[in-house]
């Protein structure tokens, strides 16, 4: 199957790389490094070597004078490895250091002072629509989601549903990060129910019959894994009263419905309903990383229930979105949108829906989250997609 080219920038300095597994974090570092020095820890035996001798490192770069890059993927593996990176990063200066990970949890004390500076931070997300090109289906994408690993099987319902299975095989139960993974699962399968939601963790503890203690330990774990995302509030210059808790969002949509248990009594469009609104956090959530400029991703939500799902806030951009599950828009779906556009008169507010046309009601655009999605690309302002 031919390489898609993906919208990622990669540094001109040393950095890290981190994304979930199976986003192609690996794919794309071969493909753009071709000769670079290569240290794979996911290989049995060179995390057996490394793990034991992370001074081994030294010996390989000195024994390879010609290679000024050097690729470490899965650094979270052995950490201790950190310590012989810096050493090298603070007094050689031609070489080149790239290193990923699939959870922050190891990393964060060992790699504190080294990512302070001296590494800089990346981030690999599932597949963009518009990486896909033609190939890409929403139906499909809110099917399986778009992580590159599912996207590219020939048996995406089977290695999706293997997905999590290896996630508490190899991160969770492996490195011993929970003590009881039977109420880790539970808890996966329960903040679910979350996703696409303002998040209630008093809530999902008693669903879960835990502590509220134990649940935010475990929502930790789930984002130390790049597994889930929080969307906080839009609260800047606000104008009425606005609830405080953050929105909860699994990184892909696919791996969403997964996890989420299903069942007769389930109505399919509360299913369908918050899994194309996760496909769209996901997409923005890579339209900020991928950019130049610095954009944040936040929602909005008054306590009298006036909601909309999406405000990107930075330097070039200020722009409201509400997705909608539905062929047809009415006046009432827009007036959250005309809300939050009377209190701040300078956004670009616009409703991405299931239908095939692109309409002007009240001065809202109405378009097709198919095409939104399709023309979305780091290089282009929001506002600029949605004019078109």
């Amino acid at each position: 199957m031919a390489t898609k080219e993906r919208f990622f920038q990669p540094p001109a300095s040393s950095y890290l790389l981190f994304g979930p597994r199976g986003t192609g974090k690996s794919t794309f570092l071969r493909e753009t490094y071709p000769d670079s020095l290569w240290v794979d820890l996911l290989d049995p035996e060179s995390y057996r070597v490394y793990l034991a001798r992370p001074e081994r490192l030294v010996e390989f770069i000195e024994g390879n004078p010609d290679k000024s890059i050097i690729v470490i993927d899965e650094i979270q593996k052995v950490p201790a490895l950190l310590d012989v990176i810096h050493q090298y990063v603070e007094k050689k200066a031609d070489l080149k250091f790239v290193l990923t990970g699939s959870s922050a949890r190891k990393l964060r004390r060992g790699a504190a002072n080294l990512l302070a500076g001296r590494l800089l931070d990346a981030s690999l997300h599932p597949f963009m629509a518009a990486e896909l090109e033609d190939e890409f289906e929403i139906t499909k994408a809110l099917k399986y989601g778009l992580v590159p690993l599912i996207v590219d099987s020939f048996d995406a319902t089977a290695r999706l549903n293997a997905y999590i299975t290896l996630y508490l095989k190899e991160e969770v139960q492996a490195e011993g990060i929970v003590r009881n993974t039977g109420n880790f699962s539970r808890f996966l399968e329960s903040i679910s129910f979350s996703h696409g939601s303002v998040l209630n963790i008093s809530e999902v503890a008693r669903d879960c019959e835990v502590s509220r203690k134990t649940v935010e330990g475990y929502l930790e774990i789930l984002e130390d894994l790049l597994l889930a995302f929080r969307v906080p509030v839009f609260s800047k210059r606000a104008k009425r009263n606005l609830v405080k808790h953050e929105k909860f969002y699994y990184f892909d949509t696919g791996v969403y419905r997964s996890i989420r248990p299903k069942g007769p009594l389930d109505r399919p469009e509360e299913i369908e309903g918050v899994a194309l609104e996760g496909l769209v956090a996901q997409h923005l959530r890579a339209w900020c990383a991928y950019q130049r400029e610095m954009h944040q991703l936040y929602y909005w939500r008054t306590k009298s229930g006036k909601e909309v799902d999406f405000i990107l806030y930075g330097e070039g951009s200020f722009v409201a979105l509400e997705v909608k599950r539905t062929a047809k828009v009415n006046n009432k779906d827009l007036s959250s949108l005309k809300s939050f556009r009377e209190d701040y008169p300078e956004v670009t507010v616009a409703m991405l829906y299931l239908g095939k046309e692109r309409l002007n009601i009240n001065d809202i655009l109405c378009i097709p989250c198919d095409d939104f999605l399709k023309q979305l690309h780091p290089d282009k302002e929001i506002a600029q997609t949605i004019r078109g």
